[in-house]
């Protein structure tokens, strides 16, 4: 159950009571305040509080750089000037603190970001809830053989099922044990902060997470991308969804020139210019490496 019935109660005390404001609002993201949407199984991503939107981005922009902006006649158009320079600051002005409901194995990767203020749920005080991860048989696939740290090929329905039957089995077991261990009745049982050690990596966990949306706009552009694992990509989707009703003109700027976009070396950019001039450039003449120049016709969408 990806929400406690105590939960769901605080979610709908908290929607049922709006508060007049004279601080700025995004509409969009005001309908999402509060509301658990779920991912994985037993996991959400909810919002808990904002602060800005597309037009605190624009102000800071002008205050930080006075005339040298006033060319640029709209909102839109300086956030995209903003985004296309890489220029952060602006984009820094707007936070978001989200509840995420995640694995331990996905918080663990989840943390490498540490731009961001992080409040866990503290099994050393708790208990952990009895729920772990446990993938669909379409998620479950074996060591890439072309990537050291990536998927392959999907297991087969045999396979997948006895891998399932081990990883319930195995959760299941470990959290017995984790109960006796820290049971209290009538024996000294062991300390929370010790018994957790032997929980697996697939339980749930909880926390606060607030960051700014310059830092959340790369932690997206790398969690979100293709490559990204699966169990951590489908929170950055999410995630993605509400920003683009929080600040639409930023993440219309954002998938333009980060997601979309690419960044050509000096040598790949002259290659480029080169194949413009008509020349023929081979991996060989193009001054790239092999793996460098595999990339470069990526980006050009002609591998070879």
């Amino acid at each position: 159950m990806p929400l406690t019935p105590e939960q769901e109660e605080e979610i709908k005390a908290q929607r049922a009571t709006p508060r007049q404001t004279l601080r700025a609002v995004s509409e969009g993201m005001e309908a999402h305040l509060y509301t658990a949407y779920p991912v994985l199984d037993h996991g959400f991503v909810r919002v808990i509080d904002y602060m800005g939107d597309d037009a605190a981005i624009v102000q800071a922009a002008r205050v930080s750089y006075g005339a040298g902006t006033r060319h640029v006649s709209n909102d839109e158009g300086l956030i995209r000037y903003l985004m296309r320079h890489w220029h952060s600051t602006p984009f820094e002005m707007c936070e978001v603190k989200l509840h995420v409901k995640l694995p331990v194995f996905v918080a663990r990767q989840w943390i490498r970001h540490r731009t961001a203020n992080v409040n866990e749920y503290s099994a050393r005080y708790s208990i952990l809830d009895r729920e772990f991860y446990i993938p669909e048989p379409s998620a479950l696939a074996a060591q890439s053989t072309v990537n050291n740290q990536g998927r392959g090929e999907v297991l087969g329905p045999e396979e997948a099922a006895r891998v399932l039957e081990i990883l319930k089995g195995d959760a299941a077991r470990c959290y017995d044990h984790y109960e006796a261990m820290i049971s209290d009745e009538g024996q000294q049982g062991l300390a929370r902060e010790l018994a957790r050690m032997n929980l697996p990596a697939n339980v749930y966990t909880q926390w606060y997470w607030k960051t700014d949306l310059h830092n959340l706009f790369h932690f997206l552009r790398l969690r979100a991308d293709a490559h990204a694992q699966y169990e951590i990509r489908v929170y950055a989707e999410e995630i993605g969804r509400l920003v683009a009703d929080w600040v639409p003109l930023a993440w219309q700027a954002f998938l333009d020139y980060r997601v979309g976009g690419a960044t050509l070396s000096a040598k790949a950019l002259d290659c480029l210019r080169r194949m413009l001039a008509g020349e023929e450039v081979t991996q060989e003449t193009s001054g790239l490496s092999k793996r460098e120049w595999r990339e470069f016709r990526e980006v050009l969408g002609n591998e070879r």
